[in-house]
């Protein structure tokens, strides 16, 4: 039995690798959806992670499908209280921002289509520097006060922003992060690493990594001459073209070998053992993708195999 992880400062408890949520009703359609929550759920896993704008980006569709599917299966599963649902606000095209009232009104329109009267994690998706910290970190404060949302998290922020909205909660008495979603993986470790890392760390905040798989070039599946039929091919293949990733690669190449593991446990098996991560973020369109990652619950990784992958992605 796996160990959950706490989830910085909050009494939520989270498996080891959060499913992203972003392709249900987009690349998943509902059946192979509810098959892929049944396998994590099934294997242990209990943190879906999810957003009111999943995935407006698609044809046809207009943001809140991803949430809708994951409504429809907590309600056939008869199993909300036991999974840790993460969603986001202020990326919606109705919803855009971070105003008081674009959170109250998405808020509750991502409760409707979850069909549940509280979401355990909520997120403010972007940034929006049009808005004063005082202002949202109220707005938050109040749905956390009133029971419809257990603990608040930030996506897409600086790390004076960050600092800026712990300092104000603080100061007030108010409702703080207790987690961020940065952008971090191998090949893109910039934006994470530096300040907004310091802040988390400082701060007790729990890390859950978006792109862990880097568009799913950390698979091993993207090689020169190669096609890979996904929607996301374009972003991973870039990463071929460069140093850092040929030599990551390589150094994923040898130790999945050693380990006798797949590429994409062995990266999220090395965000895993980086400072303030609690769970790395990847999703899967089948069941069959699901195995790998699930597997980082069991690989823990020699800090000479950390050392090796930390050095060829630098």
């Amino acid at each position: 039995m796996t160990t959950l992880r706490p989830l910085g400062s909050s009494d939520l408890e989270v498996f080891p690798l959060a499913l992203g949520g972003n392709v249900f009703g987009w690349t998943a359609d509902e059946t192979q959806s509810f098959a892929v929550l049944d396998a994590y759920t099934a294997a242990g896993g209990n943190f879906v992670d999810t957003a009111d704008v999943y995935s407006a980006w698609a044809p046809g569709n207009k943001g809140g499908e991803s949430e809708t599917v994951l409504g429809r299966w907590l309600a056939a599963r008869g199993n909300r209280s036991d999974v840790v649902i993460a969603s986001k606000v202020g990326a919606h095209p109705d919803y855009k921002g971070l105003a008081a009232n674009t959170i109250k009104s998405g808020v509750e329109e991502s409760l409707r289509r979850l069909g549940t009267d509280y979401i355990d994690l909520y997120y403010t998706h972007y940034d929006d520097p049009s808005v004063p910290v005082e202002e949202f970190v109220t707005a938050l404060d109040e749905l956390v006060r009133s029971g419809k949302v257990r603990a608040i998290a930030a996506s897409n922020i600086s790390a004076d922003r960050l600092q800026e909205s712990l300092d104000f909660s603080d100061r007030e008495g108010l409702v703080r992060y207790v987690a961020l979603q940065p952008h971090y993986n191998l090949v893109s470790r910039d934006t994470y690493e530096g300040p907004l890392q310091e802040v988390a760390s400082r701060s007790g905040l729990a890390a859950i990594p978006y792109y862990s798989l880097a568009s799913g070039f950390l698979t091993g599946k993207y090689r020169p001459g190669t096609q890979v039929d996904s929607a996301r091919a374009g972003n991973a293949g870039a990463h071929l073209e460069t140093e850092r990733g040929q030599r990551v690669l390589a150094a994923l190449d040898a130790i999945a070998e050693e380990r006798g593991a797949e590429h994409a446990t062995v990266a999220l098996a090395w965000l895993a053992a980086q400072p303030t991560v609690a769970a790395p973020l990847a999703s899967a369109r089948t069941v069959e993708q699901l195995s790998a990652l699930l597997a980082v619950a069991d690989l823990d990784l020699t800090e000479g195999e950390v050392a090796r992958l930390t050095a060829a992605s630098a």
